[in-house]
Formats: structure tokens, sequence, C-alpha cells
């Protein structure tokens, strides 16, 4: 099959759970003998990399403002792909989505995907005209492609409850390589079990805001074990909740913020934290935290119904989701239970690696793929 994805930002992924997505299912069916293409932002990918394990990178302009970069670049990718013999564009994420009508209309052949990532017009950043148009590329998402993935148990049943609709749900996986090095902790002045850890995009709906605050008070209470906190991460077009941040962590030498990592720097700061938190008021299903009981790490998560499917009470604690004094005290009660932490690293390792495989969920993409070419070609 020849497979485009449209709608990330890019890859190799830097940061974002979409991006990670696609580069880990993209590889997967490029290995699978299919042609892969990828479209790509150039603010996001290098400009001289054309090709990313096994993967072809189309690199397409956007327009590079926080409400128009999204959909003019998937506007120039699906306009772009109108002239191509695809087999099947897979759109991502609602707001992309919504322009699946195009090839629906004038590629009538081609199977026509869509992966419902999250509900993105609760993330703080959008002002109300932006979510109108979520809202409205949630319905397109939903009734126009000629399947519907959602990634996850709570947004399938969501969609089924509001719309009537059945999606494939395919949930997201993990790909972790544990290791005992730990050379690069040197430049944060950081050793192994000596840092509890949080990834991701530092976008106000992550909740990084309370568990700042959360840490700052035990901290001040002399609670945390001489811990420290690792926020691994950067904005994507939030530079002043960025700035809130650092200006929220101002003269705490214990919290760090590292930017975004990857490769073996990334692997050996998940390797080597004590715990993970998973402080979000929103996500559809968070690689990053599956990543993290990948490596073996105890949990620390918001009670949102997306992270409760994914974990349960032997592999994690919970918090009220938004309470940072309910984080403060769950936060304290694992610092002070190291024997705890680690049964429940383990625990979460075993459950990781038994529901969340790429290799899996490739495959299933995949089927879905063939399944509606089946029935376009008879």
């Amino acid at each position: 099959m020849k497979i485009a994805f449209i709608g990330q930002k890019g890859i190799p992924a830097k940061s974002g759970g979409v991006e990670k997505h696609v580069e880990e299912v993209a590889t997967r069916l490029a290995k699978k003998g299919n042609s892969v293409f990828v479209y790509v932002r150039n603010n996001y990918t290098p400009h001289d990399l054309f090709e990313y394990r096994g993967i072809k990178l189309i690199h397409l302009p956007s327009i590079p403002t926080k409400h128009l970069d999204a959909i003019s670049h998937t506007f120039f990718a699906t306009i772009h792909s109108l002239f191509q013999n695809y087999d099947v564009l897979h759109y991502q994420a609602i707001g992309p989505s919504s322009l699946s009508i195009i090839p629906k209309i004038f590629k009538r052949k081609t199977a026509v995907i869509a992966t419902y990532h999250c509900q993105d017009y609760f993330h703080q950043k959008w002002n109300w005209f932006a979510r109108a148009c979520l809202r409205a590329g949630e319905m397109i998402t939903v009734f126009v492609p000629d399947k519907t993935i959602a990634v996850s148990e709570i947004l399938g049943g969501y969609i089924f409850d509001k719309f009537k609709k059945r999606a494939v749900v395919i949930p997201n996986g993990m790909n972790v390589f544990p290791t005992e090095e730990n050379q690069y902790l040197a430049k944060w002045n950081l050793q192994k079990g000596s840092y509890i850890l949080s990834v991701g995009r530092l976008i106000k709906h992550k909740g990084i805001h309370y568990l700042i605050s959360a840490f700052k008070n035990l901290e001040d209470m002399h609670l945390t074990r001489e811990k420290k906190l690792v926020i691994v991460g950067d904005g994507f077009h939030t530079d002043e909740y960025v700035k809130e941040l650092k200006d929220l962590a101002r003269g705490r030498e214990n919290i760090i913020f590292t930017g975004t990592q990857t490769g073996e720097a990334l692997n050996q700061l998940f390797s080597n934290a004590y715990c993970f938190v998973q402080p979000s008021e929103s996500e559809g299903l968070s690689i990053a935290l599956l990543e993290a009981m990948g490596y073996g790490k105890a949990i620390l998560f918001s009670d949102i119904k997306e992270n409760m499917q994914a974990l349960n009470d032997e592999n994690s604690v919970s918090f009220r989701s938004g309470d940072a004094h309910d984080l403060e005290e769950k936060l304290v009660y694992l610092i002070n239970n190291p024997a705890l932490v680690k049964k429940m690293g383990e625990k979460a390792m075993n459950h990781a690696w038994s529901k969340f495989s790429w290799d899996k969920i490739a495959s299933q993409i995949e089927i879905v793929y063939q399944d509606i070419l089946n029935i376009k070609r008879s």
C-alpha cells in the first residue's frame, strides 16, 4: 500500500503525542513493505531531512501562528495529496481531520482514515473561535472519513454516545529502552532515583503549574527528602504559559526545566527517575504516561477518565484533577514509600508491555486500511 500521514507537525518526534504516534506507526508500516509518506512542517522537521527510518518526508510550508500553523499545513498537504496516487490518506487529530472532506470528494478510490486523539477544544490555549472550529472538525472526523480510529475506549464511548457512530478503538503504545547508563544526568546534576519526572509539552491543560506548586510546598516543609523535580518539554505557541511556569519556579534550584529531550538523553531521564507524574486536565491517551510505565516507573496521575483507563490501583496512585493540595499529599506519600514505589513500577512495566505494543497497534491499523480498500475495490 501507498500510505500518507497528514496533520502531524512532523517526524522524528521531538514533542507531542501525535508526532510520536505517527513515527511509531509509520516506521512499522514501512518495515512491512508499504510505501509510507509523512507530511512535515518546515518549522518542525529539519529542512535537509527527506527520509527517516524508511519513511519519505514531504516538506511543505505553513502559516506559523498558533491558530493557523496546523490547518494551513494540512490544507497544503491535502491539496498535494490530490495529485498523488495514495491508497490511504490518514489524518491525525480533529482539527486537521476537518479537511478530510476534500479527498473524500475528489479521491473516491482512496481510503480516508482519521484518528481522534483527544478533545482538543478543551485545551486552554484556544480562543472561542478556534474551539468552535475544533468542534466542527470533531463532527467531520466522526462522519466524513471511511473509518474513524479512537485512541482510547473513553473516546470511542464518547463518539458513540454523542454521535451514534462506532469508531475503531486502537490505543496508543509505547516503545522504550530501559538503561543503566546515566552519563547524561550530569548535565543537570542528577543521580539515579534522585528526582521526580514529568514529560510533555508545556501547555496549560497539561497541569504542570499544579505539580510545581505542590513540589514547592513540600520543599518549604522539608518533605521532599532531597528529591528534585525534573520537567522535560517545551511549549508550542505557549510562550506566556512557559514564562508563567518559570516564574513560578524562580529561585528553586531543585526544579529543573530540561527543555525537549530525545534519544538517549530522554531514555536515561526516564530510566533513572524515582517516579513519574502526569498532572494533565485533558488527554487522549498519553504516550509519555505509557512510556513511563514501560520504564517501570510508579505513576502519580490526575484522575481523568483517559488516565484511569490505562492504569490501575496496583501500579499507580491518582489525585483529584486540578487539585494541587491533593497532588501534594499523594506525592509526599510516594516519596516516603520507596519500597512501594519500586513494587508499583514493576507492575506498571508488566502491564504496559502486555497491552501497549506499537507492533500490535501498527498491525491493527494496517488491517483497517486493508478492510476499507477491499470495500472500495469491490
